[in-house]
């Protein structure tokens, strides 16, 4: 893959930028939390012709995107454009859907740990997800630790969004899980 190669599925646009990502160092947040992560991929995603948020995936070896709830890791948004908390939530919870079956009462706990985690963003802002295998994931925004869902099937389904083969957005996948066959 190229630096700043493209991919584009249904009004979906993914830039990958290596050279960013390898001038990039961890943010603060993950220097104590994930000891030894390096990011494998940078990648842009744009909805629609608007830039959403450029993610990084940090992983330490031995990382298997096939089996990547069992494995810490994190996964920082940088957002390029202002977005309201709710709606973050609850399109992430949208999301968490598509990864597997949850039920009311479960998905109403969820949506109010997600509203209680996602500020508001604008632009620069960084929100930076720790998945924790068999205990769940904390939060990080701007390098600042706002809080964990001890969950393990949250942490699962909310990481699937972007590592799991039933995302809605498989370029994103591909791209950030690209130094694996």
């Amino acid at each position: 893959m190229n630096q700043g190669q493209k991919f584009t599925r249904r009004s979906v646009t993914v830039v990958v930028t290596w050279a960013a990502l390898l001038m990039a160092g961890p943010a603060p947040a993950l220097e104590s939390t994930l000891l030894g992560a390096v990011p494998t991929t940078a990648v842009r995603l744009t909805v629609w012709g608007f830039d959403v948020y450029d993610a990084k995936l940090w992983t330490r070896p031995g990382f298997a995107p096939g089996q990547y709830a069992q494995h810490s890791f994190a996964l920082e948004l940088q957002y390029l454009r202002d977005l309201k908390g709710e709606a973050i939530a609850r399109r992430s919870l949208d999301e968490m859907k598509r990864q597997g079956p949850i039920n009311e009462l479960q998905a109403k706990a969820w949506l109010k740990a997600m509203h209680s985690l996602f500020p508001d963003v604008q632009k620069g802002d960084r929100i930076t997800g720790v998945h924790k295998p068999e205990q769940g994931a904390e939060f990080w925004v701007n390098d600042r630790l706002v809080g964990q869902v001890n969950d393990p099937q949250f942490a699962q389904l909310f990481f699937g969004i972007w590592l799991s083969p039933q995302t809605s957005v498989p370029d994103v996948r591909k791209a950030l899980l690209a130094r694996w066959p």
